[in-house]
């Protein structure tokens, strides 16, 4: 029975250094095959949540293109959610200048808070009450400062601070970029001019915007709260 040990002993050797060297016992015994421990799985990254500012941009995107009805009215959708403006529109809608409505209807929908009506520091369709909210809530940058928009925030446009009379704006829009090297931001325009009457529109590097058929200047931001 002594064959029967050295075989035994044998086969326990070949597979201890199969263990040790498979790759080079597989070419010796003609085995194409070897176990593989498989390898970890990298962990899916956590889709990010998109910030307010986000929001605000894509929110104020997806309303490119919407026109008052009729289209030589400003009959529009934004001051009849706010129910402001007059009542004579064939559609139902309110009639009122609507650049104010549009900004505060998305910063609404993007879930910043909006106080709208006409008590002091309440923003409403006038352009100029951004202006006084973002006074009343130190939230107000002049153009002359060292103030970078973020997305999200509301370009002015048009700001007269008279002596002994109420300021005035003439023009807002969402801020969506103000990217290093241009004059003035990137924004999306409600009650627009540029590209038709009373429209939401496009505005690249818009240092100065068209309303009411005259240009104005960028006179500051408005930030979000």
């Amino acid at each position: 029975m002594r064959w029967l040990g050295l075989i035994l002993a044998g086969g326990a050797a070949v597979i201890a250094l199969y263990g040790a060297f498979p790759d080079t016992l597989d070419g010796v015994f003609g085995n194409t095959y070897s176990a593989r421990m498989p390898s970890k799985a990298t962990p899916a990254a956590t889709p990010t949540a998109p910030s307010v500012g986000q929001r605000v941009v894509a929110i104020a995107k997806s309303q490119v293109g919407y026109s008052a009805d009729p289209s030589n009215s400003y009959c529009n959708k934004f001051s009849a959610h706010w129910d402001s403006g007059m009542a004579d529109c064939p559609s139902g809608e309110l009639d009122e200048e609507w650049c104010a409505d549009f900004a505060a209807w998305v910063w609404q929908q993007a879930g910043v808070p909006v106080a709208y009506g006409y008590e002091p520091a309440e923003i409403n369709g006038a352009a100029v009450s951004f202006y006084e909210w973002g006074i009343a809530n130190g939230k107000w940058h002049p153009v002359t400062s060292s103030y970078v928009a973020a997305p999200g925030d509301v370009a002015v446009y048009g700001l007269s601070l008279l002596p002994d009379a109420d300021p005035l704006a003439e023009h807002v829009a969402i801020v969506t970029a103000d990217a290093r090297g241009q004059r003035g931001p990137d924004v999306v325009n409600g009650d627009g001019d540029r590209t038709a009457f009373s429209i939401v529109e496009i505005g690249t590097d818009e240092v100065t915007a068209y309303a009411g058929h005259k240009y104005y200047s960028l006179s500051g931001y408005v930030s979000m709260p």
